[in-house]
């Protein structure tokens, strides 16, 4: 596997039940803020290879966008967030407010992101210890 394969797989294996993220809050917590998109395609390729909480990730504005796959689609993925408690309107969206993974600083220490870098994470999303 490729080094940001292995970070995104990573990063999304500590999404607590219950909580979602967007494609782009993983690319951010992988140190590639720009790469939501790739984020997508890790999922994809690792569909059926890897057991990982593939449904916890949903685009920025909460909405289940996934084209459906051989294994996967947007229904599945809307009742597996609901088996978390997860609320998903008729709409396929989630409240972000409500539902969205924040970490922690010691979470974003743990990525190994570099100092300016998870500094400027912090400071964004007013993180707290």
């Amino acid at each position: 596997m490729s080094p940001f394969k292995d970070r995104v797989i990573e990063i999304i294996t500590k999404i607590p039940y219950g909580k979602v993220v967007s494609y782009g809050q993983v690319a951010l917590y992988v140190g590639l803020p720009r790469a939501a998109r790739q984020v997508g395609w890790v999922l994809n390729q690792s569909e059926g290879r890897i057991n990982i909480p593939w449904w916890r990730v949903i685009n920025r504005e909460g909405i289940i966008t996934i084209a459906g796959t051989k294994y996967n689609d947007k229904m599945l993925q809307k009742k597996l967030l609901e088996a978390e408690g997860i609320e998903v309107n008729e709409d396929l969206k989630v409240d972000m407010a409500k539902y969205r993974f924040v970490p922690d600083e010691k979470f974003l220490r743990e990525a190994q992101l570099s100092g300016k870098y998870l500094q400027t994470v912090i400071e964004k999303y007013s993180i707290s210890n």
